[in-house]
């Protein structure tokens, strides 16, 4: 699964050109007791963010992943990464902009038990619960 020269140039790129969703989610990830990789590159692809522990991808997505022919190229790319065992997450980024701290700590638990990960994959990403916001 490396990656080809072109995704590694462009996942240089990427890391210092972050969108602000990214920044935000990327500062409460970081400094976590899980590992994620920011703008990771895997064979033509480069992933917003990558939890090798749970084989996950993150994608972080705005409102240019529902135009044109972005829809179908997203799904070829969801396609291609699961042939590669990985599973791919997508998380609006008006959600993250909205909260970044709840999308970091759902993503953090999710990551934390990857066991039990496809399960909690089949839908959006948890949301925290009335006890966890206090």
């Amino acid at each position: 699964m490396s990656a080809t020269d072109r995704a590694y140039k462009n996942a240089r790129r990427l890391r210092r050109e972050l969108s602000l969703p990214e920044k935000l989610l990327w500062v409460r990830l970081r400094g976590s007791d899980v590992r994620f990789r920011r703008q990771h590159p895997i064979g033509p692809y480069v992933l917003d963010f990558y939890c090798p522990l749970a084989k996950l991808a993150i994608e972080v997505d705005g409102f240019a992943h529902d135009t044109g022919d972005r829809p179908q190229r997203d799904e070829a790319r969801t396609a291609w990464l699961r042939s590669q065992g990985i599973q791919v997450l997508r998380v609006p980024a008006k959600d993250v902009l909205a909260d970044p701290n709840a999308i970091a700590d759902a993503l953090l638990r999710l990551c934390a038990e990857p066991l039990h990960r496809s399960a909690a994959l089949s839908g959006p990403p948890p949301q925290p619960s009335a006890r966890e916001e206090l």
